[in-house]
């Protein structure tokens, strides 16, 4: 016999190593796509994806908020009102991460927040005192000691997407006197849900226009 040429049984012992290995691969592929589809990407309703798309008519052009970088718990929803305060009012709670406007009905628009690091928490009872559109920020002069890199902006910084203060600031007032304390717009949504700030509480920029457009001036406001 040639040696070129193999025996039936040898090409019978081949053919089957081949379909073996052909077997085996399409097992690897299999196991793939069942993987993939068994963790699918979290689909995002249009309804949040329209919350919280980009505002290209604002002074500032606002961009989308990357909702994947949100917890959903933190993205704007109507609840039932766990408050107990009067229609209007906003209420903060800082251990929640969560800032409630109540409504009529016994509900309230839940709005996620980011609040004030250890050392910089504020509570009380005060309200809206004024409000302002792309606010300039001015560093308080402690801040400007504890922070030396603040300070080319202690006459104020220009309004902007880099501002602290963002699209909109609402100024916390007790007893008619500004208590330096905002809610104020911010764009970053990693630090929604945290305890980021030096006591003021930040919004993403999208829901801080919304509580801007219902909260009007007088707005009574309770952070616990």
């Amino acid at each position: 016999m040639s040696p070129n040429i193999a025996s039936p049984a040898r090409r019978s012992l081949l053919a089957g190593m081949a379909s073996l290995s052909v077997l085996a691969l399409a097992g690897c592929k299999t196991m793939s796509m069942d993987s993939a589809e068994a963790n699918p990407e979290p689909t995002i309703s249009q309804y949040y994806l329209s919350m919280y798309g980009a505002v290209p008519d604002e002074r500032f052009p606002i961009p989308a908020v990357n909702l994947r970088q949100l917890q959903p718990a933190y993205w704007r929803t109507v609840v039932q009102d766990p408050t107990g305060e009067r229609p209007g009012t906003i209420v903060v709670s800082t251990s929640e991460r969560y800032l409630y406007l109540v409504q009529e009905g016994g509900q309230a628009i839940r709005y996620g927040i980011g609040v004030g690091r250890e050392g910089f928490a504020w509570s009380g009872r005060a309200e809206v005192g004024r409000k302002a559109q792309w606010p300039v920020w001015t560093p308080p002069p402690e801040m400007i000691i504890r922070q030396p890199e603040v300070a080319p902006y202690r006459n104020g910084m220009a309004p902007g997407l880099d501002n602290p203060l963002g699209a909109r600031a609402l100024y916390i007032y007790q007893n008619g006197r500004d208590s330096g304390y905002r809610l104020h717009g911010n764009p970053d949504e990693t630090s929604i849900g945290n305890a980021v700030s030096s006591g003021c509480v930040r919004l993403l920029n999208q829901d801080v226009i919304d509580l801007y457009n219902r909260a009007p001036v007088g707005t009574k406001i309770l952070v616990a």
